[in-house]
């Protein structure tokens, strides 16, 4: 009996050791407190009001509810566990106040944040948007009675027949009055007056579009349509960008759910009146069809327009004002806003021509929300000057179409002053340079190897011996002439071709083109849909830049179009690559795309650049 009370005593010592430990973690931690309630209710429906706090409180300070019946409360509840992880415990303590409310009147009211003393300190809670709707026309309230926002709908009324308005999806349009490019947001919610699952759901493709899809975090909430308080979620949100003018129909959805609705049953027993049954019935619903009146952008399109709607900011730096020679001069241009900013074309920035520029780094951060694409598009021009002087890049234009006010806008940069010094390989075009037009890592210069002296011992020939006046001297002294010759002709010929660099890029575009897609091939086996799509483009884009010798800032369909008909390329080849770049754009953005179609595009793109090759003759320059 002695052992059992020691037993009992070291027992009651070490829970409150620790309890006490628990009450020092807690102190050591922030106090939380909180307050909900569901987001809407129906007139004449009870709800629960619950603050919670993370310690012990008191002195509980509400707001004013004189808006709402106080039915009950506050009741007052306490929960404490304790939890030991490697040796280390930690208390866990909450304590809740609850009140029952039903509202007086229809519309939407604002509950303050509430006080509460912790210790020697006050804490508030957050404030709360409650919705009251009107009672059901009915007469039934068909929602669930909880006191939490986000309750699953229950079945109401014995009928076993799913009627048309008690579950069915809207496709809610927020303009259907917009600019090509003007993105728009479209909503799939569901409502239901019954427990309802999802099977299978197919949404519009959305053709004609470039689609966003928005992050979904939804909850059920109660919401008053046509007369009747439904439960409803959101499903899905789609940013559009309407690609064409014209009125554009999105298509029907398709879906497959799961009703559960309440059977007729026949009371045997005093105890049938205590459970329900229940069955599971399939329903295809479908969402009616909406269609968007799509204008065309207005005439009067600036210059350095390529496409931008939105509105957006421009900022432009360089890196350095003063350099040597064959160090790398790079500018940085940052395009911020919102709009169709996954779709901006880079600005057009102009070198001098002795400057050997390479391709730009883009870096995108952007983010899709309800109300729209918006982030920052950063964009780094890099280039490298081969002789020394003073240079000036012009001011760098970009030009957006503004939706709000139907007006075309131009953001201007100021231009760059640049001081080329020689530096210490020389500033005044006199080592030969060997160029690599990819990476800037691959410039080597030549003309500084080390002519080592020979030390060997000297090899004495006899005069019997001797080859100088002999025929076969002669004969090699012709053959080093004509090979010297020909030797200067071809070097002559090749340092012409060298110093024509839009030459050059023309004779390296298919080289390149290939060394595109054979990057693209490899994202295309790892399924790497938008950077597949984006390298297929690039490629494309790169090469008709190199062949054709425009810069990718000036190319567009319709200079490519006429461009490519100059050179005698015949209309189906055209076609060909107006079908390549258009499903590229497309398929970036489109919600889904098959293998199959990726692959058939990839085989596409290499016989085009296949043909285009074998057509075109190279022009004298």
């Amino acid at each position: 009996m002695v052992k059992i009370l020691n037993m009992k005593k070291k027992l009651i010592f070490l829970f409150a050791l620790l309890l006490s430990i628990g009450n020092l973690s807690l102190k050591a931690d922030d106090v939380t407190f909180k307050a909900s309630a569901p987001d809407a209710v129906a007139m004449g429906e009870q709800f629960r009001l619950t603050y919670t706090v993370n310690a012990e409180g008191r002195e509980l300070r509400t707001p004013d509810m004189s808006d709402f019946d106080v039915l009950m409360g506050p009741s007052t509840s306490t929960n404490r566990s304790i939890q030991v992880i490697n040796g280390q415990s930690s208390s866990v303590f909450t304590q809740t106040f609850t009140y029952i409310l039903m509202p007086k009147k229809e519309g939407t009211f604002n509950l303050a944040p509430a006080t509460i003393k912790v210790k020697n300190a006050n804490y508030n809670s957050n404030s709360l948007v409650v919705k009251v709707l009107p009672p059901d026309q009915s007469g039934k309230n068909n929602s669930t009675q909880s006191g939490s926002g986000n309750a699953t709908p229950s079945t109401s009324g014995s009928s076993s027949g799913i009627k048309n308005d008690d579950v069915f999806i809207r496709m809610n349009v927020s303009n259907r009055n917009v600019y090509e490019q003007e993105g728009f947001l479209v909503t799939f919610k569901i409502y239901t007056l019954t427990e309802t699952g999802f099977k299978n759901m197919k949404f519009p493709e959305f053709e004609g579009f470039l689609a966003q899809d928005i992050e979904l975090n939804s909850k059920w909430t109660l919401e008053n349509y046509n007369g009747k308080n439904y439960q409803t979620a959101i499903l899905k949100q789609t940013v559009l960008y309407p690609q064409r003018p014209g009125k554009i129909t999105i298509e029907s959805g398709k879906y497959d759910i799961i009703v559960r609705v309440r059977t007729q049953k026949q009371v045997r027993s005093f105890f049938d009146d205590f459970f329900d049954s229940y069955n599971d019935v399939n329903k295809e619903i479908t969402s009616a069809p909406v269609t968007i009146d799509v204008k065309p952008l207005p005439s009067g399109k600036p210059a350095s327009f390529s496409g931008a709607v939105g509105n957006y900011t421009m900022n432009s730096t360089i890196n350095s004002n003063s350099v040597k020679t064959n160090e790398a001069v790079t500018i940085t241009v940052t395009l911020n806003g919102s709009g169709n900013i996954k779709l901006l074309k880079n600005p057009d920035v102009v070198f001098p021509n002795d400057f050997e520029v390479y391709d730009p780094k883009v870096n995108n951060n952007i983010k899709t929300t309800t109300t729209g694409t918006s982030g920052t598009k950063t964009i780094e021009y890099m280039a490298i000057p081969r002789y020394a002087g003073d240079f000036e890049i012009p001011a760098i234009q970009f030009s957006y179409f503004d939706p709000k006010s139907g007006t075309y806008k131009t953001l201007n940069s100021e231009p760059f002053k640049l001081h080329v010094e020689k530096g210490a390989g020389g500033g005044e075009g006199t080592s030969p340079v060997v160029s690599n037009f990819n990476q800037q890592e691959s410039l080597k210069y030549l003309g500084q190897d080390i002519r080592y002296i020979k030390v060997t011992k000297p090899h004495f020939v006899s005069n019997q011996e001797i080859f100088f006046g002999s025929f076969t001297y002669v004969f090699a002294y012709i053959i080093i002439a004509i090979l010297f010759i020909a030797f200067f002709v071809i070097y002559r010929k090749q340092v012409k071709e060298n110093a024509n660099l839009a030459l050059v890029r023309t004779k390296k575009a298919n080289k390149i083109a290939v060394k595109r897609l054979k990057k693209a091939e490899k994202l295309l086996k790892e399924n790497k849909k938008e950077e597949f799509y984006d390298e297929v483009l690039r490629a494309v884009w790169g090469y008709l830049s190199d062949k054709l010798n425009i810069p990718q800032a000036n190319l567009t369909k319709d200079n490519v179009e006429s461009e490519l008909s100059k050179y005698g390329v015949d209309e189906i080849l055209i076609n060909d690559y107006m079908e390549i770049l258009n499903t590229c754009e497309f398929a970036r953005y489109a919600p889904s795309q098959a293998s199959d179609a990726m692959d058939s595009l990839f085989k596409q793109t290499v016989n085009a650049i296949g043909k285009m090759e074998s057509t075109i003759k190279s022009r004298k320059l």
